[in-house]
């Protein structure tokens, strides 16, 4: 069953496009959301919209103190959490022969040390409570590559590894430890793409569309319930068959 009833789950990123999707889903099967984002309005609201006991936490991911400080916090009016979901991700796209080092940083700091930050934060009382799911959301360059973004995609490959090896860690406590990897997702950030760029991108899909925000969300569900208590340091790729 994907019943989440009375669980706690921890979504970053939750603003807006996948995370929001991803918080809602957790939300309509019962669970509690902790909403984390640096947008206060929009989070605010999202985490009306669930309803329930689900509430907004504004978060430098990037931050390692930032992100015990909360953890800590939200241990503290929450008593526990079950789920967390290290969604937050951004993109500084560029040829490397052009790119910054203030790019390269922010996004390794942004997409791969935040994975790190929140979960460092959480194993001891994961490990203690002898339960939870770590969800990690990389993306398909991870995997493949794509010109014009080195550091994104060694961010997300960065991520692969790191939930692997973090769940040969917490296996033995029965805490699992996944990735999901989206291929293109219809969200704001491919909304704005040219018509040829996007005929370009939909040749390289099986499928020949572009995935939506609820497909992410339902692997999202199934990686977060008793369905999958024996999956762990797996890459589910949800791409329309882009990598097979």
């Amino acid at each position: 069953m994907n019943d989440l009833r009375g669980k706690w789950a921890v979504v970053t990123g939750a603003t807006k496009g996948i995370g929001k999707g991803i918080a809602e889903a957790l939300a309509s099967h019962g669970a509690h959301v902790v909403v984390v984002g640096t947008n206060a309005e929009r989070g605010e609201a999202v985490a009306k919209s669930l309803g329930g006991n689900s509430f907004f936490k504004a978060l430098d991911v990037s931050s390692f103190e930032a992100c015990h400080t909360f953890i800590d916090e939200v241990l503290e009016k929450t008593g526990r959490v079950d789920i967390l979901i290290n969604n937050a991700g951004i993109t500084r796209d560029n040829l490397l022969m052009k790119m910054s080092e203030e790019d390269w940083d922010r996004v390794i700091d942004v997409n791969l040390k935040s994975v790190f930050n929140l979960s460092h934060a959480l194993v001891r009382p994961m490990l203690k409570a002898k339960r939870g799911k770590i969800i990690n959301i990389a993306s398909v360059v991870g995997l493949t590559g794509n010109a014009g973004q080195v550091n994104y995609s060694a961010s997300k490959a960065g991520v692969i590894g790191a939930t692997k090896s973090l769940a040969q860690e917490m296996a033995p406590r029965g805490i699992c430890v996944n990735c999901i990897a989206p291929g293109f997702i219809e969200t704001e950030m491919t909304g704005v793409l040219s018509e040829k760029v996007r005929d370009a991108i939909l040749n390289k899909i099986p499928m020949k569309r572009m995935g939506n925000t609820n497909e992410i969300a339902n692997a999202v569900l199934f990686l977060s319930s008793e369905l999958s208590d024996y999956i762990t340091g797996q890459v589910l790729t949800v791409d329309g068959g882009m990598v097979m």
